[in-house]
Parts: structure tokens; C-alpha cells; sequence
């Protein structure tokens, strides 16, 4: 089997303790893999370092211990090959929307002419629905389409990955759900490699192939993670129609509401760091075939979650 295009091995994060008092260690013992391609979100309460995991991943902060592999080779530092698009815009307030994809894309490719530049710009600008908007400052942009410079600025150096630190937060219902939309279109037309932080359950339903799924902190750990079932070309108008929709929902929702807590108070027998269950919410599941002819009520009922193995 080859090797996962990102492997996550054993990080941990520690704080030192304030006038005597112990180090707090916000997560450990954290292991996963993305395969490239794939679109996965990671959700849990405030406080279980789900921000200090992605900037691990994209080299802006190192781990306390443990170490992250991507494509063959350990990350340690900020590196082109990873764009991040943070909560905030993160625009320079005096250039254009295209200046300021253009200053990333420069600092891609340096070799390239002005007129190559002005063209892979231009082609990522309309991939996100600004054109029109090229020479906006800004001042002049509201919240979706400065994110959505943001996006686009981070697609065009074209990165072996992506990570999203909740770019959609502060955004209005309708404008974070076209932009999500956008995203979508924008990852099936691209392959892209994607990890995404996410307090938004829809929102990681709509977009997430995996849903990894973080305990609370202190001692924050990956609990599981969901896999998705849905159909890969769902949409916001029909997701709620999907016949597998409210299981994988309810499921992500009782994991934050009550789950997650007992989850950090003690460890479920079994529990394995290094290989988190996989979750399968809404597919039936039947049991081996026993040596006599089974009777109908051997068969779990529809709706049960099936906990699955996927890396043995």
C-alpha cells in the first residue's frame, strides 16, 4: 500500500504552566492521514487546538511533539507547497483584489512574464465570481468577496494543499452558503487537498469526504472519524434530502453535545490513538452469516452507526 499524501504521527502541544503551575497540554497523542484529493473538516469545542493542528500542518507553528509528513517530506516551516486561508481576510489594504493574488503568485513563480501572471490571475479571480471586481480595493469589496480574494489567492499558487481556518465565520447565511457552493466547484474542477476547521455541522456535511471528529481539551484527542456516505455531487438545495443526511447530522451534533465531554473524562475500552474508529452513520449493518439460516431480526436496525476499521 502506498504511503498516505499527509500523515499526522503523534503530535502533541504543551503550554508551560504560569507561576508554578503544571504544563497544560492542549492535545496529544493526535494521529491521522489525508489522502490526496480529499476533503476533510475537523470539528470540536474551542479550546482543543484545532487551529494550533492546522498551523502545524502549514508550518507556521511547531509541534511539542510528533511530526507531520506531507507528500514524502516532514514539514517543518511555511512553505509555498501549503496555502492557508484564515478566519480574517488577511488582504494588503492598498492593493487590488488581483494585486494582492498577484503578489502570491509572483512569489510562486518569479519567472514568470507580467502577461502570464496577469492571466493565471485573472483565471482564478473568475473561478470565484470577481470578475468585475479585479481592481476593487479592499475598502471597496464586501466581507464574502474579500474572502472570496482570499480563496482565490491561495488556489492560484496552486498548493500540493489546502487549510481553511474558518473562512466562512463571519459571514452572513447567504453569502457563506454561494461561497461554499463556490468551493465545491472549485475542489472537483482542481483535486484539491483540503483540510478545513469547522463549527458548522452542515457545512462539514456538504463539503468533507472525512469529518474528524477532536475531544474536548485539556488532553484533546481525534475520537473518530466520520466518513462521508452522501453522494459526491450533494448541494445545499438537496442535501436535506438525502436519505443518510439527519444520521450523519445527528451523529456529528450528539458527539459535541455530549459525547465529546465523556470522551475526555474517560477513554472508551479499546480506544486506540494511533488508529481512530472510522464512522459510518446511516449505513445498515449485518452481522457475519451464522452456520444456521438467520431470522430477520438478526439484522441491526437502519439508522445504526457502524464503527469500521479502514486502516488495518
Amino acid at each position: 500500500m502506498s504511503p498516505s499524501f499527509l500523515l499526522a504521527d503523534g503530535l502533541a502541544k504543551k503550554f508551560p504552566g504560569a507561576r508554578g503551575q503544571p504544563d497544560l497540554t492542549v492535545f496529544d497523542d493526535v494521529h491521522f492521514t489525508i489522502e490526496k484529493g480529499e476533503f476533510v473538516c475537523i470539528i470540536g469545542h474551542s479550546g482543543c487546538g484545532k487551529t494550533t493542528i492546522l498551523n502545524v500542518l502549514a508550518g507556521l507553528d511547531t509541534a511539542s511533539g510528533g511530526n507531520v509528513v506531507m507528500d514524502g517530506r516532514e514539514v517543518i516551516g511555511p512553505s509555498l507547497e501549503r496555502g492557508v486561508v484564515f478566519q480574517g481576510h488577511a488582504l494588503m489594504p492598498w492593493l487590488s483584489a488581483k494585486k494582492n493574488v498577484e503578489f502570491a503568485v509572483r512569489s510562486r513563480w518569479p519567472d514568470k512574464s507580467k502577461k502570464e501572471i496577469d492571466a493565471h490571475c485573472q483565471r482564478y479571480l473568475e473561478l470565484v465570481g470577481l470578475t468585475g471586481s479585479e481592481h476593487k480595493k479592499p475598502s471597496e469589496l464586501s466581507g464574502g468577496m474579500k474572502q472570496r480574494v482570499g480563496i482565490a489567492r491561495a488556489f492560484a499558487i496552486e498548493p500540493k494543499m489546502l487549510l481553511l481556518d474558518e473562512p466562512f465565520g463571519a459571514l452572513d447565511a447567504l453569502t457563506r452558503g454561494n461561497i461554499q457552493e463556490e468551493l465545491v466547484k472549485i475542489c472537483a474542477a482542481t483535486h484539491q487537498t483540503v483540510f478545513m476547521i469547522t463549527h458548522d455541522v452542515d457545512e462539514a456535511i456538504l463539503l468533507a469526504d472525512k469529518i474528524m471528529l477532536m475531544s474536548n481539551g485539556p488532553r484533546a484527542r481525534i475520537a473518530e472519524i466520520v466518513v462521508n456516505t452522501l453522494p459526491k455531487n450533494r448541494s445545499r438545495e438537496t442535501l436535506h434530502k438525502e436519505p443518510r443526511y439527519y444520521a450523519i447530522r445527528n451523529h456529528l451534533v450528539d458527539f459535541l453535545v455530549s459525547r465529546s465531554k465523556r470522551f475526555s473524562e474517560e477513554l472508551p475500552e479499546g480506544y486506540d490513538p494511533k488508529n481512530p474508529p472510522l464512522v459510518m452513520p446511516g449505513v445498515e449493518t449485518q452481522p457475519p452469516p451464522p452456520p444456521v439460516v438467520a431470522a430477520a431480526t438478526d439484522f441491526a436496525s437502519p439508522g445504526k452507526a457502524v464503527v469500521v476499521n479502514l486502516r488495518n
